[in-house]
């Protein structure tokens, strides 16, 4: 059995943050964003929305593009760091509720800006035990956790959700291999207080992302390398064979680094955190979706997703991209 990505999503909020808007407020500018990031503007998402509602916009679109409704959905797994709600009910949930997939189990994940690669791995694990149509989503609202006074960190970060639905086949290709990894000794370089070590005295309190940015600069570069490796190796593969990577939106400072390091040509990697910027685990599914529908990946295609955040965690997807021509033989179970 095969699983393979037979429908993708997104979902961007209606405001747009740019370089020139921060600089009113910041000790920056637009051309020292930009060097330094790569990054133009942001989405940022309105008062009314949650990253269950950003959620559910990407599922919805990942859903018709498989050709599939809600009530088929078996599993739903939503990657996530800013939940609607500080510990529980899951974003999942809620995301079911919303959707009407009756039929999906449902629950979080939480790897950071890996979760969306954590969650792929996750979903096709728990698939060779049942097949069933699953839903996997990566969404954050950083907005909401960013210090918008720290002109280190808030550049950075936006609000996005993207989305994929995963199905068994008998088709050859999909997902092939993984690596999924994670190193706990430097869980302080990007953290955010709360929970247990620090609890809310109140039914909110505001505390905000703290981030090394110059030690998970050196972190990424190393992964991003590691992993890139270790899933050619482990396919037989070179870098010659790859078609497009499509790594976490972060900084294009990193991209290059790891280019010039591996001495592969920048046109390798898909970007789009020029107009998005660091969406967390929603980068991935947000710049996969924008590369399916630009037309970048085609069939056949042997394509790498790579991931590196706060944990520490990292890892990645080798696949080969199928599409529509993944989809399964025999209606999917319980439908």
């Amino acid at each position: 059995m095969f699983v393979h990505i037979t429908g993708t999503g997104a979902y961007l909020p209606e405001r747009v943050v740019t370089n020139a808007e921060l600089a009113q407020k910041l000790d920056t500018t637009d051309e020292w964003i930009y060097s330094h990031t790569g990054i133009r503007s942001r989405h940022i998402g309105a008062d009314t929305e949650t990253t269950s509602v950003m959620a559910v916009h990407a599922a919805r679109a990942a859903i018709a593009s498989a050709g599939l409704k809600p009530e088929q959905i078996g599993l739903i797994i939503v990657a996530t760091s800013t939940s609607d709600f500080h510990s529980f009910p899951s974003t999942a949930c809620l995301v079911q509720a919303a959707l009407g997939a009756t039929n999906a189990a449902a629950f979080d994940v939480q790897a950071a800006c890996t979760g969306f690669i954590y969650a792929l791995e996750a979903a096709r694990g728990m698939m060779q035990v049942n097949p069933c149509p699953t839903l996997v989503i990566g969404a954050d609202m950083m907005s909401r956790i960013v210090d918008w006074k720290d002109r280190n960190s808030c550049i950075l970060f936006g609000d996005a959700a993207g989305a994929v639905v995963l199905e068994a086949s008998d088709v050859p290709g999909g997902i092939l291999h993984s690596i999924l990894k994670a190193d706990g000794s430097g869980a302080q370089l990007i953290y955010r207080e709360g929970g247990s070590r620090d609890p809310a005295t109140g039914p909110w309190m505001p505390h905000t992302l703290h981030m090394n940015g110059r030690a998970v600069f050196n972190f990424a570069v190393k992964v991003f390398d590691d992993v890139l490796c270790g899933l050619l190796t482990r396919a037989g593969n070179t870098f010659k064979d790859l078609a497009c990577v499509i790594p976490h939106q972060a900084n294009t400072r990193i991209v290059e680094a790891v280019a010039r390091r591996m001495d592969v040509p920048m046109e390798t990697f898909y970007m789009n955190m020029e107009t998005v910027g660091n969406t967390s685990a929603a980068s991935i599914p947000v710049a996969l979706d924008d590369a399916v529908r630009s037309g970048k990946i085609k069939d056949d295609d042997l394509m790498v997703l790579v991931g590196f955040g706060a944990g520490l965690t990292y890892g990645g997807i080798l696949m080969k991209w199928r599409g529509k021509a993944g989809k399964p033989m025999v209606a999917a179970p319980g439908v």
